[in-house]
């Protein structure tokens, strides 16, 4: 783990990893997912092991870990319930929408700065 000062804030830096958005992003590649189809449920069970598996984590950067998979049982919670929510079409809003947005955009941002 290394650690990184900045004038204003603390940064922790896994050794293979940045965060929790990092971590979701290797486990689809790796896995070769399709990041608008992502099984919430295998996803899930991935990130739980690797949190177990890093013990050795403060508690501020163990919280982003812990948020982000807390949204990913929030997902498969709404996931199995017998009805999604709906737009103004009618349309049925998929539960992980968001969070695919949220991937998407990380992973573009992750792209341009490691060209920079």
């Amino acid at each position: 783990m290394e650690a990184v000062l900045t004038s204003t804030q603390y940064e922790i830096k896994l050794p293979q990893f940045e965060g929790p958005f990092d971590l979701l992003l290797f486990f689809i590649e790796r896995d070769e997912l399709d990041i608008h189809n992502i099984p919430i449920s295998k996803i899930t069970n991935d990130f739980f092991d690797y949190i177990r598996a890093a013990d050795s984590m403060n508690i501020e950067l163990a919280s982003e870990f812990i948020l982000v998979a807390s949204t990913l049982m929030r997902i498969k919670a709404k996931m199995l319930l017998p009805r999604y929510p709906k737009d103004e079409l009618g349309n049925e809003i998929d539960p992980r929408q968001d969070l695919v947005r949220q991937l998407l955009e990380y992973k573009q941002y992750k792209e341009a700065a490691s060209e920079l």
